[in-house]
C-alpha cells in the first residue's frame, strides 16, 4: 500500500494538490484586497486555471506513468503565481492567460503522444533547424516592431512570437547534430598551434545554421534571445564534447562581438548606458528599471501580500509592462524577498530535474536534448530576472510560465512535454516508476 502511494503519479498528485491550495488562496487574497469581500468569483478563476492541470495529470497517469513527478507541479506553481499576479493587474488578461494555459496543456499532450520516445526527434534534426530559421526569418519579414524590437507577427487580433518556438527547435537540432558529430568534435584529428581543430565539414553545418539564427535575431533587435540562444549553443557543445576550449573561444568571440556592437550600434550603446546609470535618464529609457528596483525594494523581506502591493495607480501599473517583462518585480513587491527567492528555487528544481534526466538517459541524443531544454529554461529565467534587478542589461524575453503571453506559455509546455517523455524513458529503463 505504501509503495503504491510512492509511485511517481501519486507524488505528482500530492504536489498538484498543494499547488491548488496556493492558487485558491492567492486568488482569494487578491479578490478580498480589491473588493474587501469574499466571493466565489475568485474560486471560479482558480478552478478554470487548475482544470487543465488535472486533465494533464490524468493523461500522464495513463500514458507516461514513469515520468518525472515534479516537472508538472513546478510548472503549475510557476504559472499559478503568474496567473494570480496577472489577475491582480487585470482580470481580463488573467482569463486570456488561463485560455493559453489550456492550449499549452493540449500541446503538451500532443507532444507526448507523438514523441513518447524522444529518440524519434533525432531523424527530424535538420527539419527542426531549418524550421527554426524560417520562423525567425518570418519575424524579420512580417514582424511588427514593439518597443524597438521586431519580435511579433500579427494574425488578426492575435500576436505570435516565433522566437519562443524556435528556441525549442534549435535545441532539437543541436541534440541531433551533436549526437552524430560529437565524437569528431571531441577528438579532432588536425592540430593548429597544438590546439585540436575539427574538420570543417563537421563544423560548418552547425555554425552556419546557428549563426543564421543569431543574425536574424540581431536583425529584429532581439538581443535577449540572441544571448539565450548563444548560451544554449555553448552549453550543449560543452556537454557533448567536454572541451572547455569551445566554451572559452565562444565567450571570447561573444566579447569581441559585443564590444563591436556597442561601438557601432547606437541602440546597443544606449541600452548599456541605461544599465550602468538609469537615473541619468530617469524620465526616459531608465524609467522602467528604476521603477522595477523601487518596487522590489518596497516588498521588503516578506512583502505586502497578494493584492496589497503598490502596483496600480487607478487602472495604470506603477511598473511599465508589469504583466510581461517586469512581472518578477510585481511578485517581489507582494511576496517580498522570500517569495521572489522561492520562485527562483522552483526554477532551480526544474533545471535540476532536467539535468538529472540527462544524467540517467542511456542514449546520447536524449542526454543532450534534456540538458539543452533544462538549460534553456533556466538561463531564460536568469536573463530576465537579472535584467529587472539590474544585474544585466534589460532584455525583452519572458519569464517562463509566469509572464503573460500565449507564445511563451505554449512553447514552454511543449518543452515540458519533451522533458516528461525523456524522463519516462529513462525511468523505465532503470526500472523506477
Amino acid at each position: 500500500m505504501i509503495g503504491r502511494l510512492r509511485t511517481p503519479r501519486n507524488r505528482e498528485l500530492v504536489n498538484l494538490l498543494l499547488v491548488a491550495a496556493i492558487t485558491v488562496s492567492g486568488f482569494l487574497a487578491v479578490f478580498v484586497a480589491r473588493d474587501n469581500a469574499v466571493s466565489t468569483v475568485s474560486l471560479t478563476y482558480a478552478g478554470l486555471f487548475l482544470a487543465p492541470y488535472a486533465a494533464a495529470h490524468l493523461f500522464l497517469r495513463v500514458v507516461l506513468p514513469a515520468a518525472d513527478p515534479y516537472l508538472l507541479p513546478c510548472a503549475a506553481l510557476l504559472s499559478a503565481i503568474g496567473e494570480i499576479e496577472i489577475y491582480r493587474i487585470d482580470p481580463v488578461l488573467a482569463r486570456t492567460q488561463s485560455l493559453w494555459v489550456g492550449v499549452g496543456i493540449v500541446v503538451l499532450v500532443v507532444v507526448v503522444r507523438l514523441f513518447d520516445d524522444p529518440r524519434r526527434l533525432e531523424a527530424l534534426r535538420y527539419t527542426a533547424g531549418v524550421a527554426a530559421v524560417l520562423l525567425l526569418l518570418a519575424t524579420v519579414v512580417l514582424g511588427t516592431s514593439v518597443n524597438g524590437a521586431r519580435l511579433w507577427i500579427r494574425v488578426g487580433s492575435f500576436q505570435i512570437q516565433p522566437g519562443e518556438f524556435a528556441k525549442v527547435l534549435l535545441v532539437v537540432f543541436m541534440a541531433g547534430y551533436l549526437r552524430v558529430n560529437g565524437e569528431v568534435l571531441t577528438h579532432p584529428t588536425r592540430r593548429v598551434l597544438r590546439v585540436g581543430i575539427p574538420a570543417l565539414r563537421h563544423v560548418v553545418p552547425l555554425v552556419a545554421l546557428w549563426g543564421a539564427a543569431l543574425v536574424l535575431l540581431v536583425a529584429v533587435n532581439d538581443f535577449g534571445s540572441s544571448l539565450l540562444y548563444y548560451a544554449v549553443f555553448l552549453a550543449m557543445l560543452y556537454v557533448a564534447t567536454g572541451r572547455p576550449l569551445y566554451v572559452g573561444g565562444g565567450i571570447a568571440a561573444a566579447t569581441v562581438g559585443g564590444a563591436a556592437a556597442v561601438r557601432g550600434a547606437a541602440h546597443v550603446r544606449e541600452r548599456i548606458d541605461t544599465w550602468i546609470d538609469p537615473w541619468r535618464t530617469a524620465r526616459g529609457s531608465g524609467y522602467q528599471i528604476i521603477q522595477s528596483l523601487y518596487s522590489i525594494a518596497d516588498g521588503g523581506v516578506f512583502g505586502s501580500g497578494f493584492g496589497r502591493g503598490f502596483v496600480l495607480i487607478g487602472h495604470d501599473t506603477v511598473i511599465p509592462a508589469a504583466s510581461t517583462d517586469f512581472i518578477y518585480s510585481v511578485i517581489a513587491t507582494e511576496t517580498g524577498l522570500a517569495g521572489a527567492a522561492g520562485l527562483l528555487l522552483v526554477y532551480l528544481v526544474v533545471v535540476f530535474r532536467g539535468l538529472k534526466i540527462a544524467s540517467v538517459a542511456d542514449d546520447t541524443f536524449t542526454k543532450l536534448l534534456a540538458a539543452g531544454l533544462a538549460f534553456a529554461l533556466g538561463f531564460q529565467a536568469f536573463v530576465i530576472v537579472a535584467g529587472v534587478t539590474k544585474l544585466l542589461p534589460l532584455t525583452g524575453i519572458t519569464l517562463p510560465f509566469v509572464s503573460y503571453g500565449g507564445s511563451s506559455v505554449v512553447a514552454n509546455f511543449g518543452l515540458l512535454g519533451l522533458l516528461l517523455c525523456a524522463s519516462a524513458r529513462a525511468n523505465r529503463l532503470e526500472g523506477r516508476g
